[in-house]
């Protein structure tokens, strides 16, 4: 009966670990997870405003050369 006891907490100590474990690992994929969203939000951002200078530089080409 000691024995089946001993077994059972072993067992209780063993679960209550790996679940402490894996919701350590989901903060951590939570956590790369918003670094990669981050990192293209800047990249998209950076493109749209090279996207919206470059239209600006050709229109100040054609205002330039409307006459031509």
């Amino acid at each position: 009966m000691k024995l089946l006891r001993s077994l059972s907490v072993l067992l209780v100590i063993a679960a209550s670990s790996s679940y402490a474990m894996a919701e350590g690992g989901g903060d951590r994929t939570f956590a790369r997870m918003e670094q990669a969203r981050q990192e293209a939000l800047a990249s998209y951002q950076a493109d749209q405003k090279g996207k919206a200078q470059a239209v600006a530089s050709k229109a100040v080409l054609q205002e330039k050369h409307h006459k031509c």
